[in-house]
């Protein structure tokens, strides 16, 4: 058997430079160790030159034009998701492994396209980017109900909660296009909720859900109460808001089983607590912070390790469609006013 060469490194292109990129550089700095931006992409000239001052690498303005010129083996795509199918599309005819920011995609049919092309260059690695995937306090959180420190799970709580500063001078950002995200808070940051729900009590059956907006020029949802079932037979709540106002504390989510809970908190003093019988007014088991910060740099490192090493990802690319399978379910239900399958 062939040992890796530890000292291997991947040349990787950011394609999209907006917030999110920055999120990824951080990552790669400090938690990446083997991956070496080489190239960063955006249409936006200035967004461009801003991210290669930042990264040393050089800037292009298309994607095609980095492809054609550019000197790196993989692509970090970072698009509105209405864009996510050309660029998979033209990354992986191109011979590059490609890492793309879920959603996967705006719809399921462009979703289902991409991973069919994935499967026509085996020899790519394809990965859909989730960084909850790898927050720690919610791997440890599934460690513990496995170890049996709540006894068996009867139902959860899951709460995202948004707060941001909306400039409603400011033209409409392509999240607020339903053409363009493919829907509201659900298919997009909702999905950091659902993904973690999906690790700690597994596959989602149905849902029903009720969503709404209050936010002026959003063509999403920009609320949402849902009620998930899992195939556990497990019953989960899930409330999402995005809010450009103040909003109370709140925890990210409660984990209640026959013999106490695991509660996980929100931001930067958050923890990971544990009520049972040993700990009945609680331990706490771990901070949450930096831990979800440093994910963005701990999804990208397992991807250079697929990559370099043929590490198998923690999660593969149709896993992904859960996510955008339950927002999806959701909006039907508001439409039927009933019980959505997942799946179906």
């Amino acid at each position: 058997m062939t040992v890796p060469d530890s000292t291997t490194t991947l040349g990787i292109a950011l394609v999209g430079c907006g917030n999110i990129a920055r999120a990824h550089w951080r990552g790669i700095r400090y938690h990446a160790p083997r991956l070496r931006v080489t190239a960063v992409v955006d249409a936006d000239a200035a967004q461009a030159e801003s991210m290669a001052k930042r990264t040393g690498a050089p800037a292009f303005t298309s994607l095609e034009e980095a492809l054609a010129k550019g000197a790196f083996d993989a692509v970090d795509l970072m698009l509105p998701h209405d864009l996510h199918e050309e660029a998979a599309t033209a990354s992986f005819k191109a011979g590059k492994h490609v890492c793309l920011e879920k959603p996967m995609a705006h719809d399921l049919e462009s979703a289902e396209r991409i991973l069919a092309t994935s499967t026509q260059h085996p020899d790519q690695v394809f990965m859909v980017a989730e960084q909850a995937q790898y927050w720690p306090d919610v791997v440890k959180a599934r460690q513990l109900i496995d170890e049996g420190a709540i006894g068996d799970v009867v139902t959860a709580r899951a709460c995202f909660y948004d707060p941001q500063q909306i400039d409603p001078d400011a033209p409409k950002p392509w999240r607020f296009e339903l053409a363009r995200s493919g829907g509201g808070i659900a298919i997009d940051g909702g999905a950091h909720w659902i993904r973690p729900l999906r690790m700690m009590l597994g596959e989602i059956d149905d849902v029903v859900a009720a969503t709404g907006c209050h936010i002026p020029g959003m063509e999403g949802e920009s609320w949402l109460r849902a009620l998930l079932r899992f195939r556990t037979g497990v019953a989960a709540s899930f409330d999402a808001l995005l809010s450009p106002s103040p909003v109370a504390p709140t925890e990210d989510f409660r984990i209640t089983g026959t013999q106490g809970e695991l509660v996980i908190e929100h931001g930067r003093e958050g923890r990971l607590l544990v009520y049972n019988a040993a700990s009945p007014d609680g331990e706490t088991v771990m901070q949450t912070f930096p831990g979800k910060v440093d994910s963005y740099g701990a999804e990208l490192h397992d991807f250079s390790l697929a990559v370099l090493d043929g590490k198998r990802l923690e999660a593969a690319p149709e896993f992904s469609l859960g996510e955008m399978r339950t927002a999806l379910a959701m909006y039907r239900s508001t439409q039927t006013k009933r019980w959505e399958s997942v799946w179906g």
